[in-house]
């Protein structure tokens, strides 16, 4: 077990981790998608379910 510490020590050297900016940065991406595909796929929902009600 503490070999498997040591080398897990090892690999985390290796990371290359983003600076603040950049993770920051990455976060409003990921927001911005996400709210963009939930208002995409909200849209459609909105149709369908409208033309369903126009149908029934």
């Amino acid at each position: 077990m503490p070999n498997y510490f040591k080398e897990v020590k090892g690999e985390m050297k290796h990371v290359s981790w983003p600076t603040r900016s950049q993770a920051l940065v990455y976060t409003g991406v990921v927001i911005g998608v996400s709210l963009a595909t939930a208002a995409y796929l909200g849209g459609w929902d909105y149709l369908f379910s409208a033309l369903i009600q126009k149908i029934i």
